[in-house]
């Protein structure tokens, strides 16, 4: 069974920063690509970025050039850099992680970590 766990939510006000972490753990014999999607209040959930094992990356349009993404291989964790927070990024943050566990491929979830942004 394979664990994400997230971490670095929280409140903070506009023009402000956040950094979310995400590892995973358990039976994990590979990890694909891993990414952070959020969900605000009455919308779907929306990627916001994404990177694969060999460090590409994609981000939505709304947070490029104020969010980055990376992640440490040897620790099978993503962080999400948050810069210059508006209010419209306020919701639920997701991680995902696409990955091999024992000889089954599965896309996994973690609880998630709520970010508010005060205007």
């Amino acid at each position: 069974q394979v664990q994400l766990v997230e971490s670095g939510g929280g409140l903070v006000q506009a023009g402000g920063s956040l950094r979310l972490s995400c590892a995973a753990s358990g039976i994990i014999s590979s990890i694909y690509s891993m990414g952070w999607y959020r969900q605000a209040p009455g919308k779907q959930r929306e990627l916001v970025a994404h990177i694969t094992t060999g460090a590409s990356t994609n981000y939505a349009d709304s947070v490029k050039g104020r969010f980055t993404i990376s992640r440490d291989n040897a620790k099978n964790t993503v962080y999400l850099q948050m810069n210059s927070l508006q209010p419209e990024d306020t919701g639920v943050y997701y991680c995902h992680a696409l990955l091999k566990s024992g000889m089954k491929i599965s896309d996994d979830w973690g609880q998630g970590t709520q970010v508010t942004v005060s205007s």
